[in-house]
């Protein structure tokens, strides 16, 4: 019986070698690709990996495992989606400056705002003669009104002075005006211990006196009492030198903080 006759091997590499030899050049690249933006912030990775996602998917069909819709089949075309990555790295720089040009324009036009904001407020003060009572300063997120904690409230206490009461009046009208916006009440002390007074301590008693000022805004004005905020922050946020009793009287305080339209958050 004639012997069947035996094929010769096949030459060269099987089939199969050289898709995942292309496979494993993409990743080479890939990981190539990842060490050079090890120095990348989040937002230019998140960037890039959007292009990445863009550029290829991953399927389970033999010689289409990778490319939309294209077999890639030689260095050629991995080269062609290497230099897609490259040019996505300078698209997400173009992003990066794109996105601080408009933070900055975002901060300036909060700035303004509270300047704005601040200039109406002293011209009113003026109007009502309180302005040597009432400090104005701003920023981009407020305009802060600070008035000296003596004028508002005997040592160690949390009731409002008889005295203060028509200065409270002014300054609340001038704050309905701005009842759209976030308006927060903090009280500040200087750095002396409390000793057998009603509070035990620097925190209690700012705490109390910015609830003080709190409640005479909600009753004696229109402003919904769920935009406004109080806080005691002791003596932990001085401003003068509390070696001194000039700087100690400085920091006994309220401050009112007028938020703008930019940073009112509800």
């Amino acid at each position: 019986m004639a012997k069947r006759k035996q094929e010769d091997p096949p030459q060269g590499s099987p089939a199969w070698m050289a898709t995942f030899s292309d496979l494993m050049n993409l990743l080479l690249c890939f990981f190539v690709l990842l060490f050079s933006m090890s120095t990348v912030d989040a937002q230019k990775f998140e960037l890039i990996a959007a292009s990445f996602a863009n550029t290829f998917s991953i399927f389970t069909a033999g010689g289409k495992a990778i490319g939309e819709g294209m077999l890639i089949s030689n260095g050629v075309s991995q080269l062609s989606n290497l230099d897609k990555y490259v040019n996505s790295m300078g698209k997400a720089e173009d992003s990066d400056q794109m996105i601080n040009d408009a933070l900055e324009e975002y901060e300036s036009q909060a700035l303004q705002a509270s300047e704005e904001m601040a200039e109406l407020i002293e011209e009113a003060l003026e109007e009502e003669n309180i302005s040597s009572d009432v400090g104005v300063e701003f920023n981009s997120q407020y305009v802060l009104l600070s008035m000296n904690g003596s004028l508002l409230f005997n040592s160690g206490d949390a009731k409002l002075k008889d005295e203060a009461l028509p200065l409270m009046a002014q300054v609340a009208k001038i704050l309905e005006r701005y009842s759209d916006g976030i308006i927060e009440v903090e009280g500040h002390t200087d750095n002396v211990p409390m000793n057998g007074a009603k509070y035990s301590d620097n925190d209690e008693l700012s705490s109390a006196r910015a609830i003080s000022v709190f409640r005479y805004l909600i009753n004696n004005t229109n402003i919904d009492p769920a935009r406004i905020k109080h806080s005691g922050r002791g003596e932990y946020v001085p401003i003068a030198d509390n070696s001194t009793a000039e700087g100690r009287a400085l920091n006994r305080r309220v401050e009112i903080k007028i938020y703008n339209f930019y940073s009112t958050n509800y």
